[in-house]
């Protein structure tokens, strides 16, 4: 007889994605662990803007430890044509440190039943007919009759179903401490500056005491993505303010036939290569993704054993991703496509009354991507200037 799992789920990583997928398995009823390589409250590399799609999730679970609350947005092109649009009574963007905002995820997990190992660093993932094992740095193992990953694009679980990436992105990023003129200058306000290289774009994101200054360009051009950031930073008037961290970070976005789960494994967020092309926003995707590997994974144990069938009950998690996200994905890749080619059009599209209520609803959890694409006036713009869809071209190349 072979002994049963001393799980039901493991999460492997405890950021957004995997902290919501433990708080939505055990809720359901699941004997959830995870499985956190460092501790809470633990810093992370993010710009920490959460669109109205990511509060709806957090709000029911979490109270969302907001730094700042932005009701506008100021758009540039490389430091030139900066204009500032309000966007009324309603919130655009809420701001949190990834640090607070994981702890309180995480605090949420324990509160729903999910047992969190921190310090606990996985090694090695297999599986065969009756379980998933995880290999520990310690020497020991971990059996589930499912496993979750959200560990990151460059995690064990991500290599082990074998997603694939058709766009990289290097992401630099400082915490600047800012004097109290830039303080109150930046309260509520955040800067989009779209960069001097296709596709790249730099950001202001205040945080109480601290303003997170990035920018992101596609991987393999590192010397001038740390030539834009300090360039972006003199321009701010920021250069000399202290730097509490500074830090780096690779954004990878799934190849479009990339797998969602190997058997009773399943991907979600980064690891799963799931987040927007365009704006590269990431958190939304891990909280969607996270709760519904959860649910799913939940049931699944909770109808019997899970099989390695094609059909397991497991597959419920890829419909979902297929239905709801990847139309986004593939919708901001066209935007993508259009910015790169037409930054400026873009810049000034956003000064218009139509390109500007379509920013804010996405901001606001309103509109998604795809949605927004759907509007006549917006598809035939995008048809016109970024030519055919991305996701129907060559990809880049990962390098």
């Amino acid at each position: 007889m072979v002994e049963a799992p001393e799980w039901d789920v493991a999460v492997v990583g405890a950021g957004p994605g995997g902290l919501a997928a433990a708080c939505a398995a055990a809720s359901a009823g699941a004997r959830t662990v995870v499985l956190e390589r460092a501790a809470h409250p633990r810093y992370k590399t993010c710009g920490g803007g959460l669109i109205g799609t990511s509060l709806g999730i957090a709000t029911p679970r979490i109270t969302v430890p907001a730094r700042d609350t932005i009701g506008a947005i100021t758009f540039a092109v490389d430091g030139r044509r900066a204009f500032t649009r309000r966007g009324g009574d309603t919130a655009l963007l809420t701001m949190v440190r990834r640090d607070d905002f994981d702890l309180a995820w995480y605090d949420a997990a324990v509160a729903a039943g999910a047992k969190v190992r921190q310090n606990c660093q996985a090694r090695s993932l297999t599986q065969d007919r009756h379980a998933a094992t995880v290999g520990l740095a310690d020497g020991t193992t971990v059996t589930a009759r499912v496993v979750i990953g959200a560990d990151g694009s460059a995690g064990i679980t991500s290599r082990h179903v074998g997603v694939t990436f058709d766009q990289q992105d290097l992401g630099l990023e400082v915490e600047v401490v800012p004097d109290p003129a830039q303080r109150a200058a930046w309260r509520g306000r955040v800067l989009l500056d779209w960069g001097p290289v296709p596709g790249s774009y730099g950001w202001v994101f205040p945080k109480d005491d601290e303003l997170t200054v990035g920018v992101i360009m596609v991987k393999g051009r590192g010397a001038e993505t740390k030539e834009y950031l300090a360039r972006f930073l003199t321009r701010l008037g920021l250069a000399d303010r202290p730097v509490r961290r500074d830090s780096g970070h690779l954004t990878r976005c799934r190849s479009a036939d990339a797998p969602l789960r190997r058997g009773r494994v399943l991907v979600v967020g980064d690891a799963a290569g799931l987040l927007e092309p365009w704006t590269r926003e990431g958190i939304s995707y891990a909280l969607r993704s996270g709760t519904w590997a959860g649910q799913v994974a939940a049931a699944a144990c909770a109808a019997g054993p899970v099989e390695l069938a094609e059909q397991t009950p497991l597959a419920e998690y890829e419909r979902l991703v297929t239905r709801e996200l990847l139309p986004e994905m593939v919708a901001g890749r066209r935007l993508l496509g259009v910015f790169e080619r037409h930054p400026g059009l873009v810049h000034t599209a956003m000064a218009t009354p139509l390109g500007w209520r379509a920013f804010t609803a996405f901001c606001r959890g309103e509109l998604s991507m795809a949605h927004i694409l759907r509007r006549p006036s917006i598809r035939a713009a995008v048809r016109a200037l970024g030519g055919p869809d991305r996701a129907r071209q060559k990809p880049r190349p990962a390098r």
